[in-house]
């Protein structure tokens, strides 16, 4: 295998330079490198663990992959901490069982430890010992169990991030709780080997055996409330997957109901829902009627009426109705397992601000290592007696106040719960970075059909000319859209269908995007589209351009027909502008936000729904691959934009802009384009999605400055600048208990974002 090939550790999952990497041969036979020591004996003691060629394994194992939520890009089968910050790796599947196990052990060592500790606390701060008696060698014996045993894991990463190169919190806290225990023991055991300077009064060596055991069990608790802080953080994709009913009513074909597991529902299958019960899968409504509760996955808390024919959505809670419908999308396919997966996705995500957090950590745990290195230094030339005691205990306390939690947490932690408040509210954001733009966009650029109008246009008009009537006319043209996705073709074949003029099969169709479609039906060559089309097949539209330019004054889109090389008629389609547009659109210019449409109907017709709606910047009869070119027009003038659509042709757009807001309601297409999807697919969306950033950004402001503040507070007191003017000197002690305190405090503050109004 290629160094090329090998550019990855297969435990990890990080990148490494084979020429300096460790190496070993798989199971397979395979070479493989690895970033350090541990990785390389993680391997060889389970090589099929983590080998390439090894089988998948099934969602919800616990042996499936593990990945660090502040560095997506470590991954590994089975659970674990990060080779980077050492924090417990998450399973990558969010349908997979909760596995609590760290959360178990950490609390089990807590309470051991507060048991152990608690006598150490007292007899280290009293007198009551006298020096080196009895007092002394009890707080070895109830210290050791603390240190060797209660912060094992802490010193385990600690070596691994030393080992690694990757030094991290865990590398101060081993340095700092290790050296405050291994002085002790030193000093307890053979105290005649330090210096004068180390002696305090009555020639006696200090013991920080209270320090050493105090810092472990207060890290274990910092670490046991992120637990389960992080826990929570995950909340909201955990609901989302209980509103999936375990099992549905499937009807056979003699109508008797049968209850079966929801993983046995297949496309197809014919389901009761009863009323009050959860909706199984994604399904159309075949008998019955009820009002559907759509609040947990479209954000609105007003019941949706469903009659046959209606669009049901699996988990969305069923009203006082009842009724009968089709399994139309099953198990991975349904829109909920989309949103969950979309929403698990999206919380891995690295936000471009974390990039800041990322440059800092990269000389900041090296850099407290210096400054503890020249507290230590400055204390024992300058410090008052015992000079290196005072200077062990600042170092100490400059290496534990430093860890880098807090500054790590800070914004991992706030897009996660803000991926999952999204969710909730019919937001589904594809990664952090999307997040981060929409928070700085100051142009909405949208599209009109089905983003700004319902997307349902009908048939108001039909025109003929020559020698076919209007009805033939209107099927001939039917028979062609009939094969078209675009929402005026299904408008013209439902009017077909409503005359009753079934459409005949068109041979030879074609579709032209912006402009029409094309095919032969009865041997005629038949053409649906814009009047430039036609005349480009060689057809004058002059005949009906009065009946045209009247119609689009009126705001209706005109579509005109060619039938065997000559003109045969028009049809006139409306679509009805949304009841939530006006209001939406009046939210986001009250944000500053610049609205425009970019469309590819006609002008008069743009214009006119743009003036009902006050967007006095429209720009109209755009072909699909020149609205990306519009998009990129708009960014180089200095704009950031964010574009809105929901068809096909508004996908090339949705990619081009700085953050695409697809409509759930529109092409798939358009969906995988698009960085932010709207589940209920109006603009009133846009704003929930728009007000969710603002304070996710704001929200991960504040973590940042709280850790860059905690820090920059925090070491030059632990190192000793207020000792010469108000004798103040840090216990370890009360820096390990606040550097607890700021990684859950980071969190809490994540937190409140469950709770944001994201209405106003």
């Amino acid at each position: 295998m290629s160094a090329a090939e090998t550019a990855r550790d297969p435990v990890c999952g990080m990148r490494v330079d084979p020429t300096r990497a460790a190496a070993t041969v798989s199971h397979a036979g395979t070479l493989r490198y690895f970033c350090s020591t541990g990785c390389a004996e993680k391997f060889r003691a389970d090589p099929a663990r983590y080998a390439e060629d090894a089988p998948p394994t099934p969602s919800g194992d616990p042996s499936g992959i593990y990945i660090c939520p502040m560095h997506p890009e470590v991954r590994q089968r089975g659970p674990g901490s990060c080779p980077l910050c050492g924090m417990a790796l998450e399973p990558l599947d969010p349908g997979a069982p909760e596995d609590d196990g760290e959360l178990r052990d950490l609390t089990r060592r807590l309470w051991v430890s507060v048991v152990c500790t608690v006598p150490v606390a007292v007899l280290g701060m009293s007198e009551m010992g006298g020096g080196h008696g009895w007092s002394v060698w009890l707080q070895l014996v109830l210290a050791t169990p603390v240190v060797v045993w209660g912060a094992a894991p802490f010193f385990a990463r600690g070596w691994a991030s030393i080992v690694s190169g990757r030094l991290n919190m865990f590398t101060l806290i081993a340095i700092g709780t290790g050296t405050a225990y291994a002085e002790s023991v030193l000093a307890t055991l053979a105290p005649g080997l330090f210096p004068a300077s180390f002696r305090g009064h009555g020639g006696m060596v200090p013991v920080y055996f209270e320090a050493a055991a105090v810092i472990t069990t207060l890290v274990l608790v910092g670490q046991v409330l992120e637990l389960r802080a992080r826990r929570r953080t995950g909340g909201a994709l955990r609901a989302l997957l209980e509103l999936r009913p375990p099992t549905a009513r499937r009807l056979d074909d003699e109508g008797r109901e049968h209850e079966v597991a929801l993983a046995d529902v297949m496309v197809g299958d014919r389901l009761r829902v009863r009323p009050g019960e959860k909706v199984p899968v994604d399904g159309v409504v075949v008998e019955g009627t009820s009002a559907v509760d759509e609040a947990l996955v479209t954000g609105e808390p007003i019941p949706v009426e469903k009659a046959a024919g209606a669009l049901v959505v699996g988990g969305t809670v069923n009203g006082t109705g009842s009724f009968v419908m089709r399994a139309e999308r099953v198990g991975d396919a349904t829109m909920l397992a989309q949103i969950v997966r979309l929403v698990s996705d999206a919380q891995r995500s690295r936000a471009p601000v974390q990039d800041l957090a990322d440059r800092v950590a990269a000389w900041f745990v090296p850099a407290v290592l210096v400054v503890a290195v020249v507290t230590f230094v400055v204390w024992a030339l300058v410090g008052p007696e015992p000079r290196l005691a005072h200077g062990l205990v600042a170092a100490v306390a400059v290496l534990i106040i430093a860890c880098p939690c807090a500054l790590g947490l800070a914004t991992p932690m706030s897009i996660m719960v803000a991926t999952g408040r999204g969710a909730h509210a019919g937001v589904l954001v594809r990664n952090a970075q999307a997040l981060e733009r929409l928070a700085s966009v100051d142009t909405l650029v949208v599209d009109k059909t089905g983003t700004l109008t319902l997307g349902k246009p009908e048939v108001v008009g039909v025109e003929a000319v020559g020698r076919d009537d209007a009805d033939t006319m209107l099927r001939l043209a039917a028979s062609v859209e009939q094969q078209s996705e675009h929402p005026l073709a299904a408008a013209i074949v439902r009017a077909a269908e409503a005359r009753g003029l079934p459409p005949a099969f068109a041979l030879d169709f074609a579709s032209m995007p912006g402009k029409g479609a094309r095919g032969r039906v009865g041997g005629s060559e038949v053409l649906v589209g814009t009047a430039a089309f036609l005349a480009e097949q060689g057809i004058a539209t002059a005949v009906l351009a009065d009946a045209v330019e009247r119609r689009r004054a009126a705001g209706e889109t005109v579509v005109l027909v060619g039938v065997g090389g000559a003109l045969a008629g028009l049809v006139a389609v409306t679509d009805p502008v949304k009841p939530t547009t006006p209001g939406a659109l009046a939210a986001l210019r009250s944000d500053g936000l610049r609205i425009v449409m970019l469309t590819g109907d006609a002008r008069a017709t743009a214009t006119r729904v743009a003036a009902a709606l006050g967007i006095d910047e429209v720009i109209a009869e755009v072909l699909p691959e020149d609205k990306a070119m519009v998009i990129r027009r708009l960014t180089a003038e200095g704009r950031k934009v964010a574009m809105a659509g929901d068809g096909v042709n508004d996908a090339p757009a949705l990619a081009t802009a700085a953050v695409g807001i697809a409509m759930g309601t529109g092409a798939d297409v358009a969906i995988e384009s698009a960085g932010v999807t709207l589940v209920q697919g109006d603009l009133t969306g846009v704003v929930r999605a728009r007000r969710l950033a603002e304070h996710t950004m704001r929200n991960i402001r504040q973590n940042l400055a709280f850790a860059f503040g905690y820090n920059a507070l925090g070491i030059p007191i632990a190192a000793g600048v207020l000792y010469p003017v108000f004798g103040w000197l840090l216990s370890p002690m009360i820096a390990s208990a606040a550097m607890s305190l700021s990684s859950v405090s980071v969190i809490a503050n994540a937190l409140r974002l469950r709770r944001v109004d994201l209405s106003r």
